[in-house]
């Protein structure tokens, strides 16, 4: 499907600049544009390449100056890169969706399956469970017993939502995630662990996309939940009973121990370790391997280190560490200095 420069800048509510009718079908990173494709600027150390591409359309800012002739036509827009995210949620909208139940998929007596949903080879369906109208299940997909799945989600080859676990709507799981896994509780009886039995639930509120590989634990009583929006990265792992906010951001890696609580609009970085039982504010970052040591209480903050510091501190932490061998070496030489003068006085007295 093709659309002018003229379409384009009336859907993102930016101007042209150029040729309006060029036309466009695809798209393509700046540096490896080509006849046809769409491609975006905003990072001014990609300016080179806005003089050499090749592609057709190029959305830029409307304060964007160019220092020479530039060949694509130009879209101006507050922000290409929200320009183009409503762009590719216009491309992936139109691509055609499978649907219908394969002989393979298994769907027991009691599920109750909506509206143009397709199953695929080896997907399965608990008794009692609930799929929404438009969902997807790819191969070995597996919703357990009493689970309820939304509207309009997808769930990727190998996922699993374990029986009573809740997933909202257009929920997107991705190959390998887990959702209602039992909880790590075990405590020690005697000479070995005894395994507290987790008979809580998950849910994943409306438009949480969790990534390949993560895992949203079941809660031991309640539920553990992550609330509507937030998007989770792969290999991160939700523990049980945790309180996850709205539009929150995990990164790979990042790990949350059972029964904290965390605010809305909050980014962890990649490998953020959170232990058991705390609370963070809204609207807190954590850098990539912050290690949290406490309860974050103040909104909009930032933290950063082991343990948990303001970038501030740990800036100037970190000029300090830099300089610890240069320092080690001054200490060992007044150290000497201090015992020949603790000599001399010696041989004095």
């Amino acid at each position: 499907m093709e659309f002018t420069a003229q379409q384009i800048a009336q859907y993102v509510g930016g101007t042209v600049e150029g040729n309006a009718q060029a036309t466009i079908s695809t798209f393509a990173k700046i540096e490896e544009g080509t006849p046809g494709a769409l491609s975006f600027f905003f990072d001014p150390k990609y300016e080179p390449y806005v003089y050499s591409t090749e592609a057709t359309v190029l959305l830029v800012p409307d304060t964007f100056q160019p220092a020479q002739p530039v060949k694509p036509t130009l879209v101006r827009v507050a922000s290409p890169r929200e320009a183009l995210s409503r762009l590719l949620q216009l491309y992936a909208s139109m691509q055609p969706k499978r649907t219908g139940i394969d002989p393979l998929a298994y769907v027991a007596p009691t599920a109750t399956i909506g509206k143009d949903v397709y199953l695929a080879p080896f997907a399965a369906v608990g008794d009692g469970a609930v799929i929404g109208d438009g969902t997807q299940l790819h191969p070995h997909a597996t919703v357990g017993a009493n689970a309820r799945v939304g509207a309009d989600c997808t769930l990727y080859a190998n996922t699993t939502v374990y029986h009573d676990c809740i997933v909202g709507n257009r929920c997107v799981l991705h190959a390998g995630s887990v959702v209602g896994a039992d909880g790590f509780g075990f405590t020690p009886v005697g000479d070995h662990l005894e395994k507290i039995p987790q008979i809580g639930i998950a849910e994943l509120e409306d438009d949480v996309e969790l990534g390949a590989n993560s895992c949203v634990d079941r809660a031991t009583m309640g539920r553990t939940i992550v609330r509507r929006g937030s998007k989770i990265d792969n290999l991160v792992q939700v523990a049980h009973n945790v309180d996850l906010g709205a539009n929150t951001i995990l990164c790979a890696q990042v790990g949350i121990a059972g029964s904290t609580k965390v605010g809305e609009w909050c980014l962890f970085a990649g490998q953020v370790g959170v232990p058991n039982g705390l609370t963070i504010a809204d609207h807190v970052t954590l850098g990539a391997k912050t290690g949290v040591t406490g309860s974050l209480l103040k909104p909009g903050e930032t933290y950063m280190g082991y343990p948990h510091l303001t970038p501030r501190q740990w800036r100037r932490g970190h000029v300090i560490f830099r300089e610890l061998p240069e320092l080690a070496t001054q200490v060992r030489q007044l150290q000497k200095q201090v015992e020949a003068l603790q000599a001399q006085l010696a041989d004095k007295a």
